[in-house]
């Protein structure tokens, strides 16, 4: 009870601190990057912080990109503004069905919320009190949202290589998102760019409404997926953690090299079974696979952590120089194993789609992490993500204010340390 009236109280003291805001008229702004390309949609601006909505394209599909700067109440006051129609279609759907499915109830969610809301990091909490103002969405509706995924199972994939392995010598990370298409939440997709006033800009791909990250990477280089190893019927999962979605944007906000993302991952308790692939394109310029277990019969978590061509890791002999994958078993190594040297965006696209979970593949992503580039692909009407065209952004050259400077640089080391202590 002291940990709910504590987040109640955090939260009636946001709401009332931003009262006063205003926001300035919409403008127009265009921004192009070729084919496929970028165009502006808006602009809206605050006395603190700023937010920009473009789409990126690729023939007929369509993705909203959204780039949103200043703190984290104002990042998600500006991302609630920009994405207010698509966050009332899906938001409020999605819960009703989730809940339908997982025969929970308000009082349920308002608890796994408070539970995890206790580990979580305050700038999300802050950031979801900017994205309910600016939506116009009941907080409420959006920590329910946010607690979900500590209640759900899914299955997913991931793919790094870097040096020796690929074309150019950047490293590159897949993610594969296999999941629920009865959600409906990939026809609301969005890219969001968060731009912080401490901490490294990063980029996820997302959903409306949604702030947390299954995957992303920063400015730094550094980047990050998941595969989710825990089946329904280990569930109830542990809700007194915070969602590896919360804590991977604590990662991106703060770490600068790989030994500090995993170092910040160890200081974090699981809440079930995973598999993760860090990888960090600018600094060390490799990557690990890491498993970790917890769940019933278990005193700690174990965690295991694999470099590339590691004779102890579990996939081995299927493993090379210059690589670290997980695919669950669905048969990447060939594929892997034959493009060595040759590897780059398209071929690292070629990989993910070669693997996907048929009947549940929601969206699929390629980070180079060294050129600050991004691919990916959202399912949408009757085709999966596999089947559909990637778009393509190029975080380098990215300019959504037009002040003549990149938003996507390398900054400064937060002042903020990384992932508060949780793991007993």
């Amino acid at each position: 009870m002291r940990t709910v009236a504590w987040v109640m109280g955090a939260v009636a003291t946001l709401l009332a601190s931003v009262a006063g805001w205003c926001a300035e008229p919409e403008k127009d702004a265009v921004l192009r990057e070729g084919r496929p390309g970028v165009a502006a949609r808006g602009f809206h601006a605050s006395p603190g912080g700023a937010g920009h909505r473009l789409t990126l394209t690729n023939g007929d599909v369509r993705v909203p990109l959204v780039v949103v700067r200043g703190n984290s109440r104002q990042m998600g006051w500006h991302l609630g503004r920009l994405m207010k129609d698509e966050m009332a279609r899906l938001v409020p759907a999605a819960v009703a069905g989730f809940k339908a499915e997982l025969k929970v109830d308000d009082a349920v969610l308002d608890h796994a919320w408070a539970a995890t809301a206790a580990h979580t990091d305050a700038r999300l909490l802050h950031q979801l009190v900017g994205l309910a103002e600016g939506s116009g969405i009941d907080v409420r509706l959006l920590q329910h949202v946010h607690c979900l995924p500590l209640l759900m199972p899914y299955s997913c994939s991931s793919i790094a290589a870097w040096g020796q392995a690929t074309q150019d010598g950047h490293l590159y990370q897949t993610r594969n998102l296999d999941w629920s298409l009865r959600a409906g939440a990939h026809e609301f997709p969005v890219v969001v760019v968060y731009v912080p006033e401490w901490g490294q800009p990063h980029v996820t791909p997302s959903f409306a409404g949604f702030i947390g990250a299954h995957c992303g990477m920063n400015a730094a280089g550094i980047v990050l997926s998941e595969i989710g190893d825990a089946s329904a019927k280990e569930m109830p999962y542990d809700i007194h953690a915070p969602h590896f979605t919360a804590w991977f944007r604590t990662l991106l906000f703060d770490a600068t090299t790989l030994s500090e993302a995993v170092s910040g991952f160890h200081r974090v308790r699981p809440t079930k079974r995973y598999h993760f692939v860090f990888g960090d394109g600018l600094t060390e310029r490799r990557a690990v696979k890491v498993r970790a277990h917890t769940g019933p019969g278990l005193a700690a978590p174990q965690v295991d952590e694999w470099r590339d061509n590691d004779p102890r890791d579990e996939l081995a002999p299927a493993v090379v120089s210059c690589a670290v994958y997980h695919d669950e078993g669905r048969g990447v190594f060939p594929g892997l194993k034959a493009g060595l040297g040759k590897l780059d965006g398209d071929r690292m696209i070629a990989l993910a789609n070669s693997i996907p979970i048929k009947g549940g593949n929601v969206m699929n992503a390629v980070f180079d992490a060294t050129g600050l580039r991004l691919w990916v692909s959202y399912a949408g009407g009757s085709h999966e993500a596999y089947q559909r065209p990637y778009v393509h952004l190029d975080l380098s050259r990215l300019d959504a204010d037009a002040d003549g400077r990149p938003d996507f640089q390398r900054h400064r080391p937060s002042s903020v340390p990384l992932v508060p202590e949780t793991r007993p």
